[in-house]
């Protein structure tokens, strides 16, 4: 297993997990070997059984974490409006991509779609309850 998972704690034993046809799954230990984590599941104990596993595992929305003012998940910020800090809206949050150096708001816009880099020199506000993302785009950023 290759983690994407920003909480070390996540593959501690007890920690609960679904795999994406819906199964609960419970770590009953983990150990790295090289790049790669090695997990091993309560009632999964042999290599047959293990293989069933193959696929994405998700976190229960109950056991997230607890995010910082200025962090958010990426559903949350799918569907907000773009405006630039005049208000004139820019396009729309159609998914948000994970890059090596941060993420990327992919926007819809009325010219096609746009990256725009997820940093606070150009993302200037994020306002979930107004369904909004403000962002100040230097030239050439969004043409």
């Amino acid at each position: 297993m290759v983690p994407v998972s920003d909480d070390p704690r996540r593959f501690n034993a007890g920690s609960r997990l679904l795999h994406e046809d819906g199964r609960a799954l419970v770590v009953a230990g983990s150990r790295r070997h090289g790049d790669r984590l090695l997990v091993t599941f309560a009632g999964y104990e042999d290599r047959s059984a293990a293989d069933s596993l193959r696929g994405t595992l998700y976190v229960p929305a109950s056991d997230v974490r607890d995010l910082d003012d200025d962090e958010y998940w990426p559903h949350e910020l799918v569907g907000l409006v773009v405006t630039d800090t005049a208000g004139t809206r820019l396009g729309t949050v159609s998914e948000v991509r994970p890059a090596p150096a941060q993420d990327l708001l992919v926007v819809d816009t009325a010219a096609g779609e746009r990256y725009v880099p997820m940093v606070a020199a150009i993302v200037t506000r994020v306002d979930l309850s107004a369904g909004r993302v403000v962002i100040d785009p230097p030239p050439g950023l969004l043409d």
